[in-house]
């Protein structure tokens, strides 16, 4: 019962932001727009369009997580929700655009706007209060295997009004203890656990009402593609490579030529103006190229911007980023990659066919052979081609590490779909003025999963 009543209260509470932040618009629709539409609706078609409004921010509100009130920080819902509402605006001046057949002032759209951030901010602020003043934090266990840290992230993202950290012990210990660490908790959080010993925990926590947050091993990400059915009357789990069906193919491979082709047109301004700034600024050459793999290991030229000094690997050896500290990165480089202005030129490997819109980041020949190594597993993520933006740029950071972009990656290829390369596209415009998407990697340490030397 507790657990209905806190998720009910939560779906209140979110409904009323969406609510909140469609009534500005409704205001100057009514008061603005609807009265220069050509062919007038009546109350019902009004109606319609603060309707749609309000069903398009939901989604985008839902992509960018801007109602994740328990996880996340107050300025981040805001940006989410800032973020949401601006893209919903430009969408529903799209469609008043049509309706009063001649361009409409924008101005009221924007003031429109910036009475939602100020209610975006509001509305956080209140409900985070709420929220943690009404819901005390969950007794929380952390069992460890292989993967530690949990409770550092767990202060880092300032989590620690959600989970109460009540003991920490190791597989060993809590099953010895015949899961005596787990008596009276609500939250289990399994870090790197091995399945055998994992089942025994979950199985205790499912029938004890304890939820369960896991980090997952690479075998539990390729578990994640299995497709259910019945053989033999029996349940059946089926697993295979990466084999997307071909209507899907055909479709996302429509798209990355359509888009990169529409977006080059567009940009085109923009990046001859890059173009001249760098080749003024040293003499050098505008664009870098590099070998690269994609789908099944094929090699291919990668093409970008340069944002180096001609000389930054002149001595043959493969070194990543350390972001903006890195004393090889130019000054027009460090504005370029600030917003991935500099990944624009990738839009001619998309017209090529070498790379996807969507898909695991291309990796350099050298550098995954040295990582394969440690980490033999990497080339599963060369089943699917390479991407622009993917699961792990989305969703990690800069200098998140090799194994973890790893699952992300194949989280990515277990569950192919265009409602999720959608998605991911979307997600992709949230983190381009996130500046921790974009940390650079500590001196010596290996990422070769992100593989931006340039």
């Amino acid at each position: 019962m507790d657990s209905l009543l806190h998720n009910v209260a939560l779906r209140i509470v979110k409904c009323m932001d969406a609510v909140l932040i469609t009534i500005p618009f409704a205001v100057c629709w009514y008061l603005v727009y609807a009265p220069n539409v050509a062919a007038p609706y009546y109350d019902r078609g009004n109606w319609l369009i603060v309707g749609i409004y309000l069903v398009i921010y939901i989604i985008y509100g839902r992509v960018y997580e801007g109602f994740m009130v328990s996880l996340y920080r107050i300025s981040e819902m805001v940006y989410s929700q800032g973020l949401a509402a601006f893209i919903t605006d430009a969408i529903l001046y799209l469609i008043t655009w049509l309706l009063t057949q001649h361009l409409p002032s924008i101005w009221p759209l924007l003031l429109t706007f910036i009475m939602q951030l100020l209610i975006a901010a509001l509305w956080s602020y209140c409900v985070h209060q709420w929220y943690f003043h009404t819901f005390q934090p969950l007794p929380t266990a952390i069992i460890y295997d292989q993967r530690r840290g949990m409770e550092d992230l767990i202060n880092e993202y300032g989590l620690t009004k959600k989970f109460d950290i009540r003991a920490m012990a190791t597989v060993e210990e809590c099953l010895e203890s015949n899961l005596g660490v787990l008596k009276e908790m609500k939250v289990a959080f399994l870090c790197g656990v091995h399945s055998h010993d994992r089942n025994i925990i979950l199985k205790y926590c499912m029938a004890a009402g304890i939820q369960v947050y896991m980090l997952p091993r690479i075998g539990d990400v390729l578990m994640s593609a299995a497709r259910p059915m019945h053989l033999f009357h029996l349940p059946i789990l089926r697993l295979t490579r990466y084999n997307p069906q071909p209507e899907y193919l055909f479709v996302k491979r429509l798209f990355d030529i359509v888009s990169s082709g529409l977006v080059l047109l567009i940009m085109s301004p923009l990046m001859l103006v890059i173009a001249l700034a760098i080749r003024l600024t040293d003499g050098g050459p505008v664009f870098y190229k590099q070998c690269r793999l994609t789908k099944d290991g094929k090699a291919f030229m990668v093409h970008k911007f340069r944002s180096m000094r001609v000389d930054a690997e002149s001595d043959g050896f493969a070194r990543l980023s350390t972001g903006d500290k890195d004393d090889r990165i130019t000054p027009i480089g460090r504005i370029i990659r600030k917003v991935r202005l500099d990944e624009l030129p990738q839009l001619i490997d998309i017209l090529k066919g070498d790379m996807s819109v969507v898909g695991p980041r291309p990796e350099r020949p050298e550098i995954a052979a040295k990582y394969m190594e440690e980490l033999p597993e990497f080339a599963l993520r060369l089943q699917a081609k390479a991407g622009l933006t993917g699961y792990a740029q989305v969703y990690g950071k800069y200098n998140t590490t090799p194994y973890d972009k790893l699952q992300m990656d194949l989280m990515y290829i277990a569950h192919p779909s265009l409602l999720e390369d959608l998605r991911i596209i979307f997600a992709t415009i949230k983190i381009l003025f996130m500046p921790e998407s974009t940390e650079g990697i500590s001196e010596g340490q290996t990422t070769a999963m992100s593989g931006e030397n340039h």
